[in-house]
C-alpha cells in the first residue's frame, strides 16, 4: 500500500531531477513523501496535516492505477489490449486527457506523440535497455505510432486503436496532470501554500512563508553530475516548474548517448544541441507538453514559437553549456554553476 511508504519529518528537504532549494525558515515546515509512479512523491505544508497529506498520497494512487502502462488493468491497458479489435469505453477524465494528448501529438512536426508505446516498449531505456534496435525493427514499428489512428468518440467516452500492435501512452503528460489534480484537492481543503513535487514535476501554491520569501526556489539540475549538483535556481511563486532532459534516463555505447526522448519521425533518441528544457507556467500538464514540444525544436525555432505563448516560458541547457532563458516575467533564475554561462 502506498500509505507504507509515507514518512513524515519537520524541514526534510530533498533534492530529484529538479531540487526544492530550503531557504531560511522562520516557520516549521511540514514535509510529507512517499514511493509512487516509480518515484519520489514530496509534498510540503506549513501545518503539521497527515490527513491532507493521506488524502494526497491516495490521489495520486487512484489516478496512477488509471493511467499507468504499467499494470494490466488500468484503463489505459484495457485499450491497449482491445487494439484493432473494438472501441473501449473509459472514465470522462481519462477520455479528456487522451483528446489532449491526440490533439498535441497531432501539431504540426510535433515531438509529442502518446502513440509512440511500441517504440518505447522496445528502447526500453530507463527500464534496463542498453541495446539499439535495428533498422528493421524500427521501420516495423513506426507504422503503429500515427496519432491519427486513435479513434476518439466524444459521445460514447470510448477510444479505440485502429490497428492491431498499437499502444497509446501518456507517460509523457500524466505526472503533469495528476500534479494539477493534487493542487485542485489542496485548494478544496482550504490550503493554499504548499509545494507538491512529482518526481520532477514540481508545483506551487502560493508564496512560501520563509520570512519576507515572495517565491518558493527550485533548482535547475545540473546533467550528469551529483544528484544534488545544480545549474542554478529557478523563484516561481504559484506556477509549475517541469524539466526535461537527455541525463534522466538514457544508455551508452560506443561512445554515444541514446536517451529516452525519441523523435517519432524516426524512432531514435533526438539528437540537437539541447540537455534539457525547462518550462515555467500555471498548470504542470503544460510544463509536461512544452517540455517536450520545445525540446524537438531546437533553441532558435523554440524561441520564436514562444513569442505567440505568451503563458508559457522556457529555460534551455545547451551542449556548449549555455543557459538560455525565452524570458522572465513569471520566474527570476540565479546562475550558480561556473561551468555555465546566461547567453
Amino acid at each position: 500500500m502506498f500509505a507504507s511508504a509515507l514518512r513524515v519529518s519537520a524541514l526534510a528537504f530533498n533534492h530529484y531531477s529538479t531540487g526544492v532549494i530550503p531557504m531560511s525558515s522562520v516557520e516549521r515546515v511540514y514535509s510529507y513523501s512517499a514511493v509512487l509512479m516509480g518515484s519520489p512523491i514530496l509534498l510540503k505544508l506549513f501545518e503539521d496535516n497527515q490527513q491532507a497529506a493521506q488524502a494526497v498520497f491516495h490521489l495520486i494512487k487512484q489516478q496512477e492505477d488509471m493511467l499507468t502502462v504499467n499494470r494490466a488493468h488500468s484503463q489505459l491497458m484495457t485499450i491497449n489490449h482491445a487494439a484493432g479489435l473494438h472501441p473501449v469505453v473509459v472514465s470522462r477524465p481519462v477520455f479528456e486527457l487522451i483528446s489532449k494528448a491526440k490533439t498535441v501529438s497531432l501539431m504540426q512536426d510535433s515531438c509529442f506523440n502518446f502513440t509512440i508505446g511500441p517504440l518505447v516498449k522496445r528502447w526500453k531505456i530507463g527500464f534496463h535497455g542498453d541495446t539499439v534496435p535495428s533498422p528493421a525493427e524500427i521501420q516495423s514499428l513506426l507504422p503503429l505510432t500515427r496519432p491519427d489512428q486513435v479513434m476518439l468518440d466524444p459521445q460514447a467516452c470510448s477510444v479505440y486503436l485502429a490497428q492491431a500492435g498499437m499502444e497509446i501512452d501518456l507517460g509523457a503528460i500524466a505526472k503533469g496532470y495528476i500534479a494539477d489534480r493534487v493542487r485542485d484537492l489542496l485548494q478544496q481543503m482550504g490550503i493554499h501554500q504548499a509545494l507538491i513535487n512529482l518526481g520532477g514535476n514540481v508545483l506551487t501554491l502560493g508564496t512560501p512563508r520563509y520570512g519576507d520569501q515572495s517565491a518558493w526556489g527550485v533548482g535547475l539540475k545540473k546533467p550528469f553530475a551529483a544528484p544534488d549538483a545544480l545549474i542554478g535556481i529557478i523563484e516561481v511563486a504559484g506556477k509549475s516548474v517541469v524539466t526535461s532532459g537527455i541525463y534522466e534516463r538514457y544508455f551508452e555505447q560506443e561512445g554515444k548517448i541514446y536517451h529516452h526522448i525519441l523523435d517519432p519521425e524516426t524512432g531514435y533518441p533526438l539528437d540537437n544541441e539541447l540537455l534539457s528544457v525547462t518550462v515555467i507556467s500555471d498548470d504542470s500538464v503544460d510544463g509536461d507538453i512544452y517540455t517536450t514540444l520545445l525540446y524537438g525544436m531546437g533553441v532558435k525555432k523554440a524561441l520564436h514559437y514562444l513569442t505567440t505563448v505568451p503563458h508559457i516560458e522556457a529555460i534551455f541547457v545547451t551542449r556548449t553549456g549555455q543557459v538560455i532563458l525565452s524570458s522572465q516575467r513569471q520566474f527570476r533564475f540565479t546562475l550558480q554553476d561556473s561551468d555555465y554561462q546566461l547567453a
